[in-house]
């Protein structure tokens, strides 16, 4: 029987593979207590005020949720200061930037991405039909002298991760300034900063400031799923021109953020508190790890982000599994090309002592 025959673009894409969920790990070797330090979620949980606001949202979840996300992105234009005109949100900066590939790419069309960096941008080229042009990093930071050699006339996009996962690097204000100019204004500049509200580093570009002085050919995208705490409920924002927002409105599907997660964030959102304890705990969670990798005579990548890239000298896989059985779970090096290292989110001052006294155990 002959079946329906797919895309033949989409032959080349390999799934994305999420970190292990921690009832994956209770289910499938017994251990009851697990924490999970894999996919950079913010150790504090969500805002009380944010649970509050999904509880009392969860009695109108039989209505439709407001397509248009009014409320959401005028709290985000009063925030950043912006025109509700200049934000879009997605199911999460991945839906987002799907929508980027669905908006501007035609078959055969390129982006320029490091490597390594965050996946799905090349995957959501490979739906289209359209090729990632990978430059490879320096000293695990965006070499962007290459990427501007790199665009060509067949370039529709440039994604920078900023910082970037998985390095926790950044590009500073002056070279991204540079790079700006050297690319041409038919090309989009992709800046996500997902996690961008853990930066300290006092030479982080002001990204905004490019689309507030009307720079057409860049949008900036952030999400609500990392300081925010809410990676369970998919929420990211964009924001361009207004132009950009228009034709990026044209693929995205209707009620796209359910509403409760658009309750969530109105109400993460107002939470300072909850925001600056969240920076605290990642900044004091980034120093107790670093003395304790230096302690092992482990080297690790400098962040600006809440994880940290180290490497342990060893298979990471190896390493992974025996964690697994103790109860950690972190991310392995391999599916980013570096087969030595693993990438560990920064937990609460517990977790990261339990992981330390675990992987010291592992290591011998």
């Amino acid at each position: 029987m002959a079946t329906v025959a797919c895309r033949e673009a989409i032959l080349a894409i390999k799934p994305y593979v999420p970190g292990k969920p921690i009832e994956e790990v209770q289910r499938e070797l017994g251990v009851k207590d697990v924490i999970k330090l894999a996919s950079n979620e913010n150790p504090l949980g969500p805002s009380p005020d944010a649970v509050r606001a999904i509880q009392e949202a969860a009695e109108r979840v039989y209505l439709y949720p407001d397509g248009n996300c009014y409320y959401l992105k005028n709290a985000l234009a009063e925030k950043l200061g912006f025109s509700p005109e200049n934000i879009i949100v997605g199911n999460g900066t991945d839906e987002i930037i799907k929508m980027l590939a669905e908006t501007y790419l035609n078959p055969g069309d390129e982006i320029v991405v490091a490597a390594p960096t965050f996946s799905e941008y090349e995957f959501a080229a490979q739906v289209m039909a359209g090729r990632a042009i990978k430059v490879p990093c320096r000293s695990f930071r965006h070499d962007l002298k290459a990427m501007a050699a790199h665009i060509t006339p067949r370039t529709k996009m440039v994604f920078i991760c900023n910082p970037n996962n998985p390095t926790g690097t950044i590009v500073g204000q002056m070279l991204l300034d540079n790079f700006l100019k050297e690319v041409p204004p038919s090309v989009l500049v992709v800046l996500d900063e997902a996690y961008a509200d853990y930066v300290t580093a006092e030479h982080y570009p002001d990204s905004l400031a490019y689309v507030r002085y009307g720079r057409d050919n860049v949008i900036v995208l952030r999400t609500f799923s990392k300081i925010y705490g809410l990676a369970g409920l998919r929420v990211g924002f964009a924001v361009a021109v207004p132009e950009v927002i228009r034709n990026l409105n044209r693929v995205r599907e209707p009620f796209n953020v359910n509403l409760i997660a658009q309750a969530a964030a109105i109400a993460a959102l107002r939470d300072e508190a909850h925001y600056k304890k969240s920076r605290e705990v990642n900044i004091e969670g980034k120093q107790y790890l670093y003395e304790q990798f230096t302690a092992l005579g482990l080297e690790y990548v400098p962040t600006e982000a809440n994880f940290i890239f180290v490497n342990i000298r060893q298979d990471s896989r190896t390493v992974f599994q025996e964690l697994l059985k103790r109860g950690v779970i972190v991310r392995t090096g391999d599916i980013f090309g570096y087969d030595n290292f693993l990438r560990v989110t920064i937990g609460t001052p517990r977790q990261n002592e339990r992981f330390i006294k675990v992987l010291r155990e592992v290591l011998g």
